[in-house]
C-alpha cells in the first residue's frame, strides 16, 4: 500500500491553484504497476503514462509505432498502482488525428477502460478541434506545444522549437488556442526559457515543462531519465537523480557469478522435507 494509500485522489481544480499560489506541480511518467506505486508514494501531483513507453519500454525507436491497445495496457497498470496523483494518458498518434469522432472514442477508451483522469494529444492546428470535441464529451485534456515527438520528422528531429520570434509566437498561439478549446494543462516541451515565461503569464491554466526552463507551473520528466534506467545520451534538460541502470547491472550480475560458483542457492534459500517423510518416499519410489 502506498504512504499516499487513505489521502484521496488530486483534482484538476487544485492544479489550477497550485499555479494561482506560486506553488510548483511535479510530474513524472511512468508504465508499469511497480512504477505507479513509487510514484505515489513520492507525493508526486500528475502521472504521465506517456507515448515515450515506445521507446522506453517496448523497444520502438519512435513513438509512432505504439498502439492504442498497447498504451492502454500500460495505463491500465499504472492505474492500479495510484490512489492520489491524476492519471494522464497520452493518446497515440494515428488515435485522434483525423476526426472528432475518432479523438473522442479513442479518449473514451482511455477513460473507460483504463481509469484515466486526463487525456494528452499534441500539437495545435486541427488538434484544437479534436481537443474542443473531447472537453465537450466530458473528458479534461492536457495539450502539448514545443517539441512533440509524434511530429518529430515535419520538425526536422529532436531538437529545441520557438528560437525565433516567429516560431515562438506560434507556440504561444497554439497554447493559447489550445486553453480556449478546453485543455485544462499545457505541456511545453524543449523551447527556450522566455518564450515559456511569457507563456505562463498569458495562460490561465498550468503549464507543465519539460526542457522549458524554471518558469513552468510545473515539470515533467520521463521516468527512466530521471532514474538512470534509460542508456546512452540524455537530453540537454535531463537531470540523473539516480543510477538504477548499474545499479541493477551490478545486482543481476552478481546474481550471475553466484549461480555458476555454487553460491547461490545456499539452504537457507531452500525448503526442507522431515527426514521421516524422506524416507518414506524413497520407500514409495522404490515399490514402483
Amino acid at each position: 500500500m502506498s504512504a499516499h494509500g487513505s489521502a484521496r485522489a488530486l483534482t484538476i481544480g487544485e492544479l489550477a491553484a497550485k499555479k494561482d499560489a506560486g506553488e510548483p506541480i511535479v510530474m513524472v511518467t511512468a508504465y508499469d504497476h511497480p512504477s505507479a506505486q513509487i510514484a505515489d508514494e513520492a507525493g508526486v501531483d500528475l502521472v504521465l503514462v506517456g507515448d515515450s513507453a515506445a521507446m522506453t519500454v517496448l523497444g520502438y525507436d519512435s513513438t509512432v509505432p505504439v498502439t492504442v491497445d498497447e498504451m492502454l495496457m500500460l495505463t491500465r497498470a499504472v492505474r492500479r498502482g495510484l490512489s492520489r496523483p491524476l492519471l494522464v494518458g497520452d493518446l497515440p498518434f494515428g488515435s485522434y488525428e483525423a476526426s472528432d469522432s475518432l479523438a473522442v472514442q479513442t479518449a473514451q477508451r482511455f477513460v473507460k477502460e483504463a481509469g484515466c483522469d486526463l487525456v494528452k494529444v499534441e500539437r495545435g492546428g486541427s488538434t484544437v478541434d479534436r481537443v474542443r470535441a473531447i472537453v465537450a464529451a466530458g473528458i479534461p485534456v492536457v495539450g502539448h506545444v514545443g517539441l512533440t515527438p509524434q511530429s518529430v520528422t515535419a520538425l526536422g528531429g529532436y531538437r529545441a522549437q520557438g528560437r525565433t520570434a516567429e516560431a515562438a509566437k506560434t507556440v504561444i498561439d497554439d497554447a493559447l488556442a489550445l486553453q480556449e478549446a478546453g485543455c485544462s494543462l499545457i505541456v511545453v516541451e524543449a523551447v527556450p526559457s522566455q518564450v515559456t515565461s511569457l507563456l505562463v503569464e498569458r495562460l490561465r491554466i498550468p503549464v507543465i515543462g519539460i526542457g522549458a526552463g524554471a518558469d513552468a507551473d510545473g515539470q515533467v520528466l520521463v521516468w527512466h531519465d530521471l532514474l538512470g534506467i534509460y542508456d546512452g545520451p540524455a537530453a540537454k534538460f535531463v537531470k540523473r537523480y539516480a543510477d538504477v541502470r548499474s545499479v541493477s547491472v551490478a545486482g543481476v550480475r552478481a546474481y550471475a557469478d553466484e549461480v555458476r560458483s555454487g553460491a547461490y542457492p545456499a539452504a537457507e534459500h531452500g525448503y526442507g522435507m522431515p527426514a521421516d517423510e524422506v524416507a518414506k518416499l524413497r520407500e514409495l519410489l522404490a515399490g514402483e
